[in-house]
This record gives structure tokens, sequence and C-alpha cells, in this order.
């Protein structure tokens, strides 16, 4: 027979248990968020070490230039007159064309991926292979480009050309092969797996009821694909969109091989044009002080764009998941 003494002190050994499994993972919780509170605050605080580095080393051109190297259109390095408006039209064009074609692409590929068309078997691979795209360095994706693409598409720009040419986006001398839209083109393919992953993720963590509940009130798949899955999941499409369009505004090799590196502000997508980063990229290895510090003025440029573009969608994703609660 079990005495009182025994029982009190069983269960006081019990608790004495319970209360250093309590210590232990108390400490554990404390440590966890040490750890990702100091590597949250290294990172930014690399970020921020890398802006003032890139700042300081442009000053000197900022203080030369001022903002007319925003609207200057010239880039004269034997003269000492710098101007980027081209290289941030080329940019902004590349990207709106690589995002024209990857937006839809990726986010039908998404719905491809999760809404049942084909069996599991058959998407599996297929996954698989759009999240491999993204392992592809792009200096590949850039010889891929010159020895594959432009002998490919060459005839198709020139019949562009040919057949449009009175419209000012086509027009122009005949393409040779580098141009606006070559990069457009092969930026596209470098962000589609990116919105593609993004947007099936997205999809896939919605609740299974939304798309029970529209067929059983007597929607099609695709009334329930359009009206009901994508409005749901749209803050998550939304991200991955201006992900990729981060991505785009920031590769360099591609651009720098494929873009035709002219200091021109062309209206027609079928000539060469310079972006950012190509500028950055071709001529960084050979530059004077004063066209290192116009380099990096350049740099600072591109990360403020970027930055307003982080901004204007971060606004736009609280919009939309203010909608869906």
């Amino acid at each position: 027979m079990t005495s009182g003494t025994d029982r009190d002190f069983a269960s006081s050994g019990k608790s004495l248990d319970i209360y250093k499994r309590a210590s232990t993972a108390r400490i554990l919780d404390l440590g966890f968020w040490g750890l990702t509170l100091s590597l949250a605050i290294g990172g930014g605080a690399v970020l921020i070490w890398i802006i003032l580095q890139t700042a300081i080393a442009g000053w000197p051109a900022m203080q030369l230039f001022g903002l007319r190297f925003l609207v200057n259109t010239s880039w004269d390095p034997v003269n000492n007159i710098y101007g980027v408006l081209p290289q941030i039209y080329g940019t902004l064009v590349t990207t709106f064309i690589a995002l024209i074609v990857a937006i839809p692409v990726g986010v039908g590929t998404a719905v491809f991926l999760t809404e049942d068309f084909v069996p599991k078997f058959i998407r599996t691979p297929i996954a698989f292979a759009i999240e491999l795209i993204v392992a592809i360095p792009s200096v590949v994706l850039g010889i891929w480009g010159i020895f594959v693409l432009v002998p490919a598409l060459r005839p198709f720009f020139r019949f562009l050309n040919s057949s449009l040419g009175w419209l000012p986006f086509f027009g122009g001398g005949a393409p040779r092969g580098n141009n606006l839209l070559l990069v457009g083109l092969v930026l596209a393919l470098m962000i589609t797996p990116v919105i593609a992953s993004l947007t099936r993720s997205t999809f896939e963590v919605l609740p299974s009821e939304l798309r029970q509940g529209s067929l059983a009130l007597g929607a099609t798949r695709w009334e329930t694909i359009l009206r009901v899955m994508i409005p749901a999941g749209l803050s998550g499409i939304i991200s991955s969109i201006m992900l990729a369009m981060g991505r785009a505004m920031g590769e360099t090799m591609v651009a720098a091989m494929l873009v035709g590196n002219a200091n021109r502000i062309n209206a027609s997508i079928l000539q060469p044009g310079s972006t950012i980063t190509g500028l950055i990229a071709s001529q960084f290895g050979e530059a004077g002080r004063t066209q290192v510090a116009a380099l990096m003025y350049a740099g600072v440029v591109l990360m403020i764009l970027s930055l307003l573009v982080n901004i204007v969608a971060e606004l736009i994703i609280r919009r939309y998941q203010n909608i869906e609660g």
C-alpha cells in the first residue's frame, strides 16, 4: 500500500521533471528568438552597409553632376560627361517586356500544376524542370541567347520590322539580333519560374473549401479559377511578380551580353539599347576614378528604383490582404 509521503514524493518528482522540461524549452525558445533577431538585424545592417559604401563611392559623381545625371543622355569618359537616362529607359523597358511575357505564363503554369489537369506523375517532373531553370547561371543563358536565340529570332524580328515598322515600337533599321526585345524575352525565361513556383505555393495553401464551395454552387472549373482562386491568392501572386521584377531589374550578364550596349533612347524595342547593370558590367573594369564614381552613382539609382518597386509592392500587397481578410 502506497503511503501519502510516497505519493507526495512521486508528485513532487513529476512536478520537478515538468519544470525542468519547461525551463529547457524556454531556454531553447529564447535562444532561437535571439538567433533569428541577430540574423534579421545582421541582414539589415549588411544591406545598409552596402548602400552606404555604394553611395560613398558615388558621392564625387553626385556632387559633380547632381540630378543632371538622371536626365543626361551622354556617356563620354573622354570628356567626363555622364548621364544614365538611356540606361534607366532600357532597364524599365526590358523589365516591362519580361513581365508582359512572364506573368501570364507563370500564373498559367501555376494553375496547370495545382488544378489537377493532368495526373500527379506528369505534374511532378514538370514542376521540377521549371524550378531547375532558376539554377541555370545567367552567363549560360547569355551565351545561349547569342548563339541560339539571336539566329533563331532574327527572321522574326525582321518580319516584325517589315510588317509593323510603321509603329514606333517596331520601327528603325533592319534588326540584327541584339536588342531590347531579345533581352526582355530571356529575362522572361529567367523570372517565369519564380512567378510559377511562388504562385503555385500560394494556390496550394488556400483552403480547399474555397474550391469545393464554388464547385458545389454550380461554378465551372474555370469560373472557380478565375473568380475564386486567383482573387483569393492575389496578394501572393503580386508578391511573386514583384520579386520577379526585382530579379529582372538587377540581372547583369544577360543584359550586358544581349542588349547591344547602345547609349541612346530608341522607341523601337527591335533596336539595341542599354541597361544600368549592363553599363556597370561592361565598363567597370577599365573605368577611371570619375567614371567609377559615375558607375557607383548609377548603382545607387538602380537601388532606388528597386526600393521604390518594393514599396509599391508592399502597399499593393497590404491592400489586397485587407480585401481578402
